[in-house]
C-alpha cells in the first residue's frame, strides 16, 4: 500500500535548513530576524521583517508587485501557497536537504522571498547576500541552486561556475546573454511568472542542451500541476490550484505547442495595429537584438493615415542610427519615427517599464 505524503505547512521548518551556516528551528528565528531587523545592512533589514511576516500567526503575508506590467500593487498571498510552489521547483529541479542555495535577490519581492521558503521548507543551506547589480560570493564555494536577473548573471560569468543550477527572472534574457552561457557549466534556465502565481510556474531551457535537444525551439515547460489554456485574445489562462483557488488570466499571448509547453509572444497590452496589421513589439525588439548597442523599445503612437504607427524609442543622448539595423524588419515592421530618451524607466530587477517610459516622450 502507498503512503501518501502530508505537504509541509507554512509553521514547519526543515530540520536541515540552515541559514548562513547556522541551524536554527521556528522558535530561534524570531531572534534572527530582530537582529537583521535592528542590526543588519538595508538588505538583512528587508529580510529581517520579511521573516517577522512570515513567522507572525497570519495565514498570509502582503507582497508588492513590481509594476512592470502596470501599477505597482499590493496582493494577499496564502503563505501555504509559497509553500506548495517551493515544493512544485524543488521537486522540477530536484533539490535535496542539506544542499546549498544562494541568494543574492530583493527580498521585497517575491522572487527573493521564495529563495527563503524553499530553503526553510525544503531543508537547504542558504546563503544571504547583498542583492546589487554584481552580487559579491566565494566563487570557490559550490552551490546547487540560485535565482538571479539577467543583469546580475550576465556581471557574475567569470564567478558562476560554482553553482549547479541558476535560474534567471525578472527581466528579458537578451540575446547577447544566451550567447555568453551557450557553454557556461551551469544549468541555467529562464523563469516565467508573476507575483499572482507565486513566482514561477514555467522554466525554459537555456543552455546545456542534449544532442536531441541541440538545434531545436526551446520552450516554457510547466512545473508539475499547473494547467494552462488560452481565452479569446490568445492570452494565457493559468489553473495552478496548489496557490490559487481561481484561473489567473494574464494579458501575455503564447502559442501552446503541447500540454505542458508554450511559447510567449508578447503582451496584449502592447499590440500594435499599424494600417490593419497586428504587430508585436517584443518580437520586433527580438529582431534588433544585437543591431543597436543602447536599449531600446518598439511602441506606437496615433497617426491619422495608420491609426497607429510604430516608433523605436532609444536610451540614449542621440537617435542617429544606421538604417542598415533594420534590414530584417518587414516593411510593416519598420519603425516610422526614431525617440531618445536619457534614461528609462525601470522596476528595481532592472527591468523597462514601458507605460511610465513611454509617459516620459508626452506623445
Amino acid at each position: 500500500m502507498m503512503i501518501k505524503k502530508t505537504p509541509p505547512t507554512f509553521e514547519k521548518v526543515h530540520l536541515k535548513f540552515k541559514l548562513n551556516s547556522g541551524n536554527y528551528q521556528h522558535d530561534d528565528l524570531y531572534d534572527v530576524a530582530y537582529s537583521f531587523i535592528k542590526e543588519g545592512l538595508p538588505y538583512e533589514e528587508v529580510f529581517g521583517h520579511f521573516l517577522m511576516d512570515w513567522l507572525d500567526t497570519k495565514d498570509y503575508i502582503i507582497i508588492n508587485t513590481s509594476g512592470s506590467t502596470g501599477e505597482p500593487k499590493s496582493i494577499k498571498v496564502k503563505k501555504q501557497a509559497m509553500v506548495n510552489s517551493a515544493i512544485a521547483t524543488g521537486d522540477f529541479f530536484g533539490l535535496r536537504p542539506g544542499q546549498k542555495a544562494l541568494h543574492c535577490l530583493p527580498s521585497n519581492y517575491i522572487s527573493g522571498k521564495m529563495m527563503l521558503i524553499r530553503a526553510m521548507i525544503l531543508g537547504l543551506e542558504l546563503d544571504i547576500i547583498d542583492p546589487t547589480s554584481k552580487p559579491y560570493f566565494n566563487k570557490n564555494r559550490h552551490y546547487d541552486f540560485c535565482a538571479m536577473t539577467p543583469m546580475q548573471l550576465k556581471n557574475t560569468l567569470d564567478r558562476t561556475h560554482n553553482i549547479e543550477t541558476i535560474i534567471v527572472g525578472g527581466a528579458k534574457v537578451t540575446k547577447s546573454l544566451n550567447e555568453a552561457i551557450a557553454n557556461h557549466p551551469a544549468k541555467i534556465f529562464e523563469t516565467y511568472g508573476m507575483t499572482e502565481t507565486v513566482s514561477h510556474f514555467a522554466v525554459k531551457k537555456l543552455n546545456n542542451f542534449s544532442e536531441e535537444e541541440r538545434g531545436k525551439k526551446q520552450y516554457f515547460k510547466l512545473l508539475p500541476g499547473i494547467k494552462i489554456s488560452q481565452d479569446d485574445r490568445n492570452c494565457l489562462i493559468v489553473d495552478a490550484p496548489y496557490v490559487s483557488s481561481e484561473a489567473i488570466v494574464t494579458n501575455d499571448i503564447v502559442e501552446i505547442h503541447s500540454e505542458n509547453e508554450f511559447e510567449w509572444i508578447g503582451r496584449y497590452d502592447n499590440v500594435v495595429n499599424t494600417g490593419g496589421v497586428k504587430v508585436f513589439p517584443e518580437q520586433i525588439e527580438n529582431k534588433l537584438a544585437g543591431k543597436i548597442k543602447k536599449r531600446y523599445i518598439i511602441a506606437s503612437q496615433p497617426d491619422e493615415y495608420l491609426g497607429e504607427k510604430l516608433i523605436l524609442v532609444v536610451e540614449d543622448e542621440t537617435n542617429e542610427l544606421d538604417p542598415s539595423v533594420f534590414d530584417g524588419l518587414e516593411k510593416f515592421e519598420k519603425p516610422k519615427t526614431i525617440y531618445n530618451l536619457k534614461k528609462f524607466v525601470e522596476t528595481g530587477f532592472g527591468k523597462i517599464q514601458r507605460k511610465q517610459t513611454l509617459a516620459l516622450l508626452n506623445l
